[in-house]
């Protein structure tokens, strides 16, 4: 991860390429060959308005890859697993069209995220395996402390 930057095990951040075109760019997002994509089932799209949090979600067998083509959110990820090197910790990662990266997040790791930019965030996650309700866990906003303010 960047320097300075708190890392969560199993959690990759991958830039991705950004190629300008004439009529418009091509955003890269994932090949099978890349780190942390370990199986395709599905990709969806989620939109967040500018200062909403969707938080607390725990995928217990899904691999997570975000990547945010329009606008700008905030994931927060928060480790409990008690046998990891980075329990307890937070990791918290802007994502945008200008800090193009993938988050590839592993299962067993607390995620919530924020919408930063004022127009349409949008997010796409290419998931390993296709979603099923009884994999995932949710917990409310404040059960995990975390200060959602809105960076400035």
């Amino acid at each position: 991860m960047g320097a300075g930057m708190i890392e969560i095990e199993g959690v990759l951040l991958t830039s991705l390429s950004h190629i300008p075109a004439p009529g418009g760019d091509v955003y890269h997002a994932v090949k099978h060959t890349d780190p942390g994509f370990i199986g395709f089932g599905e990709t969806y799209f989620s939109t967040i308005t500018y200062g909403a949090i969707k938080a607390w979600k725990r995928h217990r067998r899904m691999t997570l890859n975000l990547i945010v083509p329009v606008g700008d959110i905030r994931f927060v990820l928060y480790d409990d697993r008690k046998t990891s090197s980075s329990y307890r910790e937070h990791l918290k990662v802007d994502l945008s069209p200008n800090n193009y990266f993938r988050l590839t997040v592993p299962p067993m790791l607390w995620m919530g995220f924020q919408g930063l930019g004022q127009d349409l965030n949008l997010l796409l996650n290419v998931a390993d395996i296709v979603h099923e309700s009884d994999e995932m866990d949710r917990l409310g906003i404040n059960a995990i402390e975390y200060d959602w303010e809105i960076a400035q």
